[in-house]
Formats: C-alpha cells, sequence, structure tokens
C-alpha cells in the first residue's frame, strides 16, 4: 500500500489543501509564536501548539532538517495534529510539575481531553530511543478525535512514501533519490540523511495523500497512544506489538528523570516557578552527546511585524553558551558547566590553535552551514523566507572571550580546577585577545554593514584578560602577569577616554558616537564599574530615557541604522539586564517593578522569545536561551538584595 506525498518543495509546485480546509485551518491563530509548549530529549526539540499539533521538530537531532515545520508554514510545513471534536473548547497547557513533559487539556461542556507529550530520557539516557510519545485520555465524556501525522522531510523539499506495515502503524520513507536529482542551491543545502519514520498507534489508522490519519471515539477513562520515531531500513520495518505501546513506565521514568534533575537546583528563591522553567530550558537546549548548548531550537522565526530577519539559531553561540554556564552554575548545575568546559576545550585542541575560537559552532564542534534561504517554508505571508545555516559564524566578535573567560573562571571557583593542559590553550587565548582588542568587530549584535570598535566588545576583553588573572591568582599558575595587568589597565582607561559621550553623559555603542547601547548594562554586572558609580549610573539614566519602553528594552535606538530591513521589537535579554542594573544602583524597587513586569511578558508556560513586538507580542525565535538566563541572573540578585546577602553566592 504505497502512497507517495508529492514534492511540496519542487519549483512551481502548487500549495496543497485537504478538501474542505479553511483559510483559518491553514494559518491557525495557535501558529503564533508564543503560542507552543517545548519537549525535548537533549537530542532535539519539538514545539507542541495550543492546538495540540507539533508543528516545529527537527529530526533527529537540533539542527537536522524538519519533519514538521508549520510553524513556519502552515500549508506546506507538515504538522501532527490531535484534535478532539468538541464545541466550544477552551484549551490550557501546563507542564508535570518540575518536568519537561507537557500537557494539552480541551474542555467543553461536552467532554474533556488531556493530550500528554514527552520525548523518553531517563537515568541511563544513552539508551533511550529517539522518539515523541503522544497519549490521548478522555478525562470526561465521549469525545471523537482527529490525529493527522503528516512529516514533510528535509524542510518540505523532499517527497516521501507512505506504507501501512497492519492496521495500527505506518512507515515514511523519504525518497532519497529524488533529493539527490534535485538541484540545491549550495552545498550546504543539500539534504541531510534522515531516517524512515514509523509510525505506531493503539487505534486504527488509514492513508490519506501520504498522511496518517486516525479517526475514533474515546469514553471516559480511554486512552490512545501514538508513538512517532525512526524505523528500521526496507523490510525490518513491523507493525508494533501490545508491549511496545505500554508507555506507562516510560512516561513514569521521563517524569522521575527531570524531577530528580530540578531537585539539585539550589535555588530556593521567591521566584522558583520561573527560574526552574528557565533552568529546564536550558537543559533541554543542552546535547547530551556532546555538551554544548544551542541558543534557540527552531529557525526562520521572523523578528519584525513584517516578516523580516528571519535567522537559524540551531547552533551554538559561545557567548549565549557560557552566559548559560554561569546561569546553571548559580543554581548548582555543575555537570552542565562540566560538560560545556570539555565540549569547549575540545575546539582548542588542534596543534596549530593560536588562541582564535569561532563564534559559532555547530553541535559537534564544525562550523555552521552556509547561510541560504529556504523557498519551500515562505508561507507567502512574510516578507522574506527563513534561513537555514548562519552567516555570523564568519564575523569577528571579541566579546565571546570575556564570556567564555567568566564562564571559565566560576567554573574553577564552583566546579573543578582547570587541568595544565587547559591553562595552557587558556593562556593562548588571553594572549590573542591582549594581541587584537583595538581590532573593529560586529559585535554582540552581529552587525551586517560594518565593523566598529565597539563597547560592549572592548568591555569583555576586559573581562577575559581580568578573568585569566584572577583564576592565575587563585590558582598560582604560570602565566605573563605584568603584561596582562598592563593590557586590561590599557582597555580600561580606552572606554573612560573613547566610549564617554561627555553630551550624552553616558558611554556609547562605539568609539566616538552618539548612539547608546543597551549591551551596556553589562558593564556593573562583570564588575567593570561599580554599580552606584557617577558615570554609570548617568548611563543608566540615558538608557531608560532612549532605550526604555517601560519594561521593555530595545538594545539601540530603532532608528534603522543597523543595516538590517525591517524595524524589530524590545530585546528580552536586555529587560531582565535592566532590572538588575537597577537592583544594583540601589533603585531596587524600580529593578523589582521591571523584573515582575517582564514576568508577564513570558507565554503561557513561562517561555520567552528572543524579541517583544510592541503590541506585547513574541518576535524572534522561540524559545531562546539567552532571555532565561537573563532571567535567572536577575532573580538570584533580586533575591539576593532582599534578603539582605542570605544566600550563599558570591561572584
Amino acid at each position: 500500500m504505497a502512497d507517495p506525498m508529492p514534492d511540496p518543495g519542487a519549483a512551481g509546485t502548487a500549495r496543497t489543501e485537504r478538501p474542505g480546509q479553511t483559510r483559518a485551518e491553514r494559518h491557525p491563530d495557535a501558529s503564533a509564536i508564543g503560542k507552543h509548549g517545548v519537549i525535548g530529549n537533549m537530542r532535539t526539540v519539538a514545539l507542541v501548539n495550543t492546538a495540540a499539533a507539533v508543528d516545529f521538530m527537527c529530526f533527529p537531532a537540533f539542527d537536522s532538517p524538519t519533519i514538521f515545520a508549520a510553524q513556519l508554514d502552515p500549508e506546506r510545513g507538515g504538522a501532527f495534529s490531535i484534535t478532539p471534536e468538541l464545541t466550544d473548547a477552551r484549551v490550557k497547557q501546563v507542564y508535570v510539575p518540575d518536568t519537561n513533559v507537557l500537557l494539552t487539556r480541551f474542555m467543553s461542556v461536552e467532554g474533556v481531553v488531556e493530550i500528554t507529550d514527552f520525548m523518553p530520557i531517563t537515568r541511563t539516557a544513552e539508551n533511550d530511543p529517539n522518539r515523541l510519545i503522544r497519549l490521548i485520555t478522555v478525562v470526561r465524556g465521549t469525545v471523537g478525535l482527529v490525529v493527522r501525522c503528516a512529516p514533510r522531510f528535509d524542510y518540505a523539499r523532499t517527497p516521501h512514501q507512505a506504507r501501512m506495515l497492519g492496521a495500527r502503524s505506518v512507515a515514511f520513507t523519504p525518497d532519497r533519490a529524488a533529493a539527490a536529482a534535485r538541484d540545491a542551491p549550495t552545498a550546504a543545502a543539500a539534504p541531510a540523511v534522515q531516517p524512515v519514520m514509523q509510525l505506531f498507534a493503539s487505534v486504527a489508522l488509514t492513508l490519506e495523500a501520504g498522511d496518517a490519519v486516525a479517526r475514533f471515539t474515546l469514553g471516559h477513562k480511554e486512552s490512545a497512544t501514538f508513538i512517532l520515531g525512526p524505523g528500521a531500513a526496507g523490510e525490518d520495518l513491523c507493525a508494533p506489538s501490545e508491549a511496545a505501546l505500554d508507555t506507562d513506565p516510560c512516561l513514569n521514568a521521563t517524569i522521575a528523570h527531570w524531577r530528580e534533575w530540578s531537585a539539585r537546583s539550589t535555588y530556593r528563591g521567591r521566584y522558583r516557578e520561573m527560574v526552574n522553567r528557565s533552568a529546564l530550558l536550558l537543559k533541554l537546549l543542552s546535547s547530551r552527546e556532546h555538551g554544548a548548548i544551542i541558543a534557540a531550537p527552531t529557525f526562520g522565526l521572523p523578528e519584525t511585524a513584517d516578516g523580516a530577519r528571519r535567522w537559524d539559531y540551531r547552533y551554538v553561540w559561545i557567548r549565549d553558551a557560557a552566559f548559560s554556564v554561569y546561569a546553571l552554575l548559580r543554581l548548582g548545575h555543575v555537570d552542565e558547566a562540566s560538560a560545556f568546559v570539555a565540549w569547549t576545550g575540545r575546539r582548542t585542541e588542534d596543534p596549530a590553535f593560536d588562541g582564535r575560537i569561532n563564534l559559532v559552532y555547530a553541535i559537534d564542534g564544525e562550523c555552521p552551514a552556509t547561510e541560504v534561504a529556504l523557498p519551500s517554508l515562505a508561507d507567502g505571508h512574510a516578507r522574506q523566507p527563513p534561513l537555514i545555516g548562519n552567516a555570523a559564524a564568519t564575523q569577528l566578535q571579541f566579546d565571546i572571550y570575556g564570556a567564555l573567560m567568566d564562564a571559565v573562571y566560576l567554573y574553577n571557583k564552583y566546579g573543578t580546577a582547570t587541568s595544565y593542559k587547559g591553562w595552557q590553550h587558556i593562556v593562548k587565548i588571553v594572549d590573542y585577545v591582549a594581541a587584537h582588542w583595538r581590532e573593529p568587530d560586529a559585535g554582540i549584535w552581529e552587525f551586517r554593514d560594518a565593523q566598529r570598535e565597539l563597547l560592549h566588545s572592548r568591555l569583555m576583553c576586559w573581562v577575559s584578560i581580568d578573568r585569566a588573572l584572577r583564576l592565575a591568582g587563585k590558582r598560582s599558575l604560570p602565566c605573563p602577569t605584568e603584561r596582562w595587568t598592563q593590557v586590561r589597565s590599557e582597555i580600561h582607561q580606552d572606554i573612560f577616554d573613547h566610549f564617554w559621550n561627555e553630551d550624552l553623559q553616558a558611554f556609547v555603542q562605539s568609539k566616538g558616537s552618539d548612539r547608546l547601547d543597551a549591551a551596556a548594562l553589562m558593564m556593573p554586572l562583570v564588575k567593570f564599574i561599580a554599580p552606584k558609580d557617577p558615570r554609570w549610573l548617568s548611563t543608566l539614566e540615558a538608557i531608560g530615557r532612549h532605550l526604555v519602553d517601560d519594561p521593555l528594552v530595545y538594545r539601540y535606538p530603532p532608528d534603522g541604522k543597523d543595516g538590517l530591513d525591517g524595524e524589530e521589537g524590545s530585546f528580552t535579554a536586555c529587560s531582565f539586564w535592566y532590572a538588575e542594573a537597577l537592583v544594583r544602583a540601589g533603585r531596587v524597587d524600580e529593578g523589582r517593578l521591571v523584573f515582575e513586569k517582564m514576568l508577564g511578558y513570558a507565554n503561557h508556560l513561562g517561555l520567552y522569545s528572543e524579541e517583544i513586538s510592541a503590541a506585547g507580542d513574541p518576535l524572534g525565535n522561540f524559545p531562546q536561551g539567552l532571555p532565561h538566563l537573563a532571567l535567572i541572573s536577575a532573580a538570584y540578585k533580586l533575591d539576593k538584595v532582599l534578603d539582605r546577602d542570605a544566600t550563599p553566592w558570591s561572584d
């Protein structure tokens, strides 16, 4: 029973619609960026929207091509939907407490349906099958349901064949020959090998235009199970056994695993729920195979209301990952810091290593793919198609060295002392910074129009040398102390001499400019300047006047002078930096109010995107780690001040 799926991404292919499908179904409101929960197993992640559809999932890894991408293109991207036949149902999503197991509940006078979504992960994680499990339970009443599993392989560019395996299983086989024959724009856009996917179900399935569909009814306390994962090749595919569909032990073990991990947190402050959710997300973004931490699990979600700026964040930004280590160490999660430090160390093992590290890496430590557009997932409503790969990988950004060295310093303080070999690599890194810190770069905001001498980059160069000197002093490690100390002093003086604008009474974005930059908020956070220094207080005032739309903070003036199309939203992490800077400056009530207002901008599950529009809607890739680690830092500082330094952490 072969049912071929036409190639939805081929040039000239018309968009297809199911019979009777309305425009509202093709472009559901539930596809909005923030209306999602996220599940995962530290190999990959799936997003589940508030209509109970898995509408974004890369497989088998974080940076693999998508098999579901309806969040980007509802017509061609593919989704795994569950639709209860209820009238005027209200929908609620919650996590099982202290886990990444997601519950979606449909509630109506006719009945209540609960859908449990998770990816198995247990104490012996290396043996867990890489699969998505969806459990449907009718809590009250008798309810009809329609389930449709509609994968679209290789970013909806590669057709597949669907084949029944008995009455309750379907194999989806991507047409690799067709993919190989297709003319890819670049070698980097050629399809990665994706496995045959097999859907197991506890109810009967049928095929409809290459999709697996189930229509059935469940009564009170009755359940149905759907399992999607890689199948064996060729004739080894088989129908599921009853034992394979008994997922209760797997669910219980997964819940136990997440709760055990959450219980290791040392945080007991007043913002525990949001801090723990942030930590659970950072853990989801960590690769259990490699130890790397990605920036976000998605690509192509626009940063502007008109659909522009659609980058790929499924990579390891040294800065974001290092900041994640800082946040996780604060919560007592040393293992994650150890894994990332080891991953970073492997990037320096080449005998030719000269101290320069890349800005962005793939999860396995290789260079990210070349940046290319995906017309196969252009939904016809955005200004530009989504991009995969990331051209920022070729940029020079000096701030990453400070973020990395701060993380290494703290790991030595709260984790394990660096080895002799590791210290030799650190010396090379710091020597590189000492030799190049005066050079212009693209900076933390990855400007694509021109390189500049940037305040934040200069600041973090100072941090890299400062932390190396501190570490050498604490461990009595050999280093060119006099030379490093001299360079550190030169950087410090350069910032005060060339990045201070007398008219604005503020530190500015680049040497000699008159533009403010919210990245300056890091100055007291990294201990470069006292939080109540007069020059810092006037800078904080200037940022508050010009970049803050209470409580939202723009990373720089939204005047279109960043060399990119479209007007972006406020930057979520900057709002948490602002809250922490206010608290450190002694404006505790103001900082606390900004922080708690920002909690109101999280989605219904406590998750944040990269940016927030003027209307309060999430923009950009979702969920992103950077806002969550900034939240953890601000919450910790607030607790410390409000509790009068009762907490044991010192930084």
